[in-house]
C-alpha cells in the first residue's frame, strides 16, 4: 500500500511527492493515554548541534528507538537505537499494518511548548535510501506543519495542522523534493510528541 488504509485518509497531491493524512487515525482517549505513557516512558535527551563553530541546544527533546544496528545520524548527531518499548513496538506494528510499509526505527521529538520547534529540513539522510518513506504520528497539542518545494519557486507551500492522534505518511519523492518544518508559535500550547517512523538501510 502507498496510503494509509483508513476511510477518512486524505491524499494531498503535491508536485514531486505524495502526502496521505488521516487526522483521526487514533481515537482521542487512546491518544491521550499514549501521550502520557510515552512522555514518562521514553528516555528524552537534549541534543547539541554545532553551527558555525558554536554549540547550540536543539529546541526540543528527542530520542531514537529501533532494531539492533539501526543507528541513525542527522545534524551530525549519531543515535544508537534504544530497544523498542512495548508501547512503541505495538504502535509500530499498527502503523506498518495501516501503511503497508516496514519501519525499523523511530525518532521521537518532544515539543515542550510553542518555543520548541524544528527548522526547515528533509528526512533524506543517506542511511534512509533514495526515496525514504516516513510515517509521522502526532500526540498532544496540535502544531503547524509546513512544507515547501526545494526547487520550484512557484510551487505553493503546504500548511497543515497536525492534531493529536493524526498519522501523516510522506512517500514517493517527497523527501527529495520537499522540505518541512514545525515552526515556533506565540500561542500558548501544551506539549506535543511527534514520532517519525523510518527504515534505516
Amino acid at each position: 500500500m502507498s496510503a494509509v488504509s483508513q476511510v477518512d485518509a486524505e491524499l494531498i497531491e503535491i508536485p514531486g511527492g505524495q502526502l496521505t493524512l488521516c487526522q483521526s487515525w487514533m481515537p482521542d482517549r487512546d491518544a491521550e493515554n499514549l501521550f502520557l505513557q510515552l512522555q514518562d516512558e521514553l528516555v528524552w535527551e537534549s541534543s547539541t548541534i554545532r553551527l558555525f563553530g558554536k554549540a547550540h541546544k536543539i529546541p526540543r527533546l528527542n530520542a531514537w528507538y529501533g532494531d539492533p544496528g539501526a543507528a541513525y545520524t542527522y545534524s551530525r548527531i549519531r543515535f544508537e537505537p534504544r530497544p523498542w518499548t512495548p508501547s512503541l513496538a505495538d504502535l509500530r506494528a499498527r502503523i506498518q499494518e495501516a501503511t503497508g510499509y516496514r519501519f525499523n526505527g523511530v525518532l521521537a521529538n518532544l515539543y515542550r511548548d510553542g518555543r520548541d520547534s524544528n527548522g526547515w529540513h528533509s528526512d533524506d539522510e543517506p542511511e534512509l535510501g533514495a526515496s525514504p518513506v516516513v510515517a509521522s504520528f502526532s500526540l498532544g497539542a496540535e502544531r503547524g506543519f509546513h512544507l515547501r518545494h526545494r526547487y520550484l519557486a512557484d510551487a505553493d507551500r503546504v500548511r497543515l495542522v497536525l492534531q493529536s492522534g493524526s498519522l501523516l505518511l510522506m512517500s514517493g519523492e517527497t523527501q527529495k523534493n520537499w522540505m518541512h518544518q514545525v515552526p515556533k508559535t506565540k500561542r500558548v500550547v501544551g506539549p506535543r510528541i511527534n514520532l517519525t517512523f523510518r527504515y534505516v538501510i
